[in-house]
């Protein structure tokens, strides 16, 4: 498990690497500092994020979800004020840098099986396969 944890962080740290050749508008001055923030982005991701998507619910619901991208994109951006060696010029390169991260991260994470369920929810899915 440990093994797994330290190779998606890897991973999304050369995913980092790449954004400014996709993105205008994004610079990451070396590996050190886009492993710096993988672990940075990860936390945001994990902690402030939830919050604010319970907080923006009702906009959420009325844009049918597409605010997600918005929050994914000021969060990037929110990033960047307090990295050093990471810079993003404004809103819209966050925003598109946010959604390839994404999409690049979901890519990767379904073609090594990463996000497979594992425990008794494969244990479930198992048994339901044979009957």
């Amino acid at each position: 498990m440990c093994l797994s944890v330290i190779i998606r962080w890897l991973i999304n740290a050369l995913i980092l690497l790449l954004i400014p050749y996709i993105v205008k508008g994004v610079g990451v001055d070396g590996f050190y500092t886009a492993f710096i923030l993988a672990a940075v982005l990860a936390f945001v991701n994990a902690f402030i994020r939830p919050v604010l998507l319970v907080l923006t619910l009702p906009i959420n619901i009325l844009t049918l979800g597409l605010f997600t991208l918005v929050i994914n994109g000021l969060l990037f951006w929110f990033v960047s004020t307090f990295i050093k060696g990471f810079f993003v010029t404004d809103f819209w390169a966050a925003f598109w840098a946010a959604l390839v991260y994404t999409a690049v991260s979901v890519l990767i994470n379904l073609a090594t099986g990463e996000n497979q369920p594992s425990g008794p929810v494969k244990k479930r899915r198992l048994r339901a396969k044979t009957k």
